[in-house]
């Protein structure tokens, strides 16, 4: 790739945000299209993932809702539920309004007394718009990271159950996917707590992730259209995908198939936290350019911001 670039610096610098646009809205294009922003940046989805339920964790947890074993009376199963993804959520949602047996029933899916923690308010609005009633109890929307959501969930479902499990508090069913950290499980299992405040926790895999098919492609078609920009920025948010990005960008070894050492110097690379990151640096030999401080819109844009700020100030 060439480093170097004739067009205006004052066009807006593109945003190639590797993930599927959210919907109604998405908060990463919210922020990335205001004008408030000096400099203006222009994002554009590229689609990275694609997901499918897997039926054997969704036909268990049909089963667990059906026969009524979550929830707070003492020959329950699970005592409450953990979300950290929004496809949770989505295979959750499927099995709730998809089910011919229940769906007549208004206290369906039976979950009215329980706790239902999630990590962050995206989540929360998807588990919100869960039909039940009355509605579902959902907490731990403002922790956003599932370091912080174990942390609160150690204090509050300790509380939640006291009265009734004095001595071990009743598992938690955690609903993920293929890929995910176990930062949950091994701090509310950790066995250095006291066995009242220990939490057992079921993961049950209800989706899968895979490469998008047309990934490669359409990620070389925004590179190509986005070639002249005096600056462009790639934001990745999951492993999946990360050798594809790197080979669309042409920064990897073809024997070794790690970094090459050589990369333009107008094309940045930022990840949404340190799971990405790791990946791109172990597996790759690749550091990315930022890695946010927090896993959000604002702190991919204050890495971002911050990047070109030391940038423009040069060397101290």
């Amino acid at each position: 790739m060439s480093s170097s670039n004739p067009a205006p610096q004052d066009k807006p610098i593109p945003v190639l945000l590797l993930k599927t646009k959210s919907s109604p809205s998405d908060a990463y294009e919210d922020l990335f299209s205001s004008p408030s922003h000096t400099p203006l940046f222009e994002p554009t989805f590229v689609p990275v993932l694609q997901h499918k339920f897997e039926e054997k964790g969704v036909d268990r947890l049909r089963n667990l809702l059906r026969e009524k074993r979550i929830g707070s009376s003492p020959d329950c199963e699970f005592g409450g539920l953990i979300f950290t993804s929004q496809r949770a959520v989505e295979a959750f949602a499927h099995v709730v309004r998809e089910d011919e047996t229940s769906k007549d029933d208004p206290a369906w899916p039976h979950l009215q007394n329980i706790p239902i923690y999630s990590v962050g308010p995206a989540t929360t609005r998807a588990l919100s718009a869960v039909s039940q009633h009355p509605p579902l109890q959902i907490f731990g929307s403002h922790t956003g990271n599932g370091d912080a959501l174990a942390q609160f969930i150690l204090d509050h479902y300790a509380e939640w159950h006291r009265k009734d499990h004095p001595r071990q508090l009743p598992p938690l069913l955690f609903l993920v996917g293929e890929q995910r950290r176990d930062i949950i499980p091994r701090t509310l299992m950790d066995p250095s707590l006291p066995e009242d405040r220990r939490i057992p926790v079921v993961e049950e895999v209800v989706y899968g992730t895979g490469e998008m098919p047309s990934f490669p492609d359409d990620f070389a078609a925004i590179l190509s259209k986005t070639q002249h920009s005096p600056s462009r920025w790639v934001i990745v948010f999951s492993p999946t995908g990360c050798d594809s990005m790197l080979r669309g960008l042409g920064v990897l070894d073809s024997s070794t198939g790690r970094f090459s050492g050589r990369r333009d110097d107008w094309t940045f690379v930022a990840t949404i936290g340190p799971t990405t990151r790791t990946h791109l640096v172990k597996n790759f030999d690749f550091e990315p350019d930022v890695c946010a401080e927090t896993p959000t819109p604002e702190g991919i844009l204050e890495g971002i911001v911050a990047f070109r700020k030391k940038r423009l100030e040069g060397p101290a």
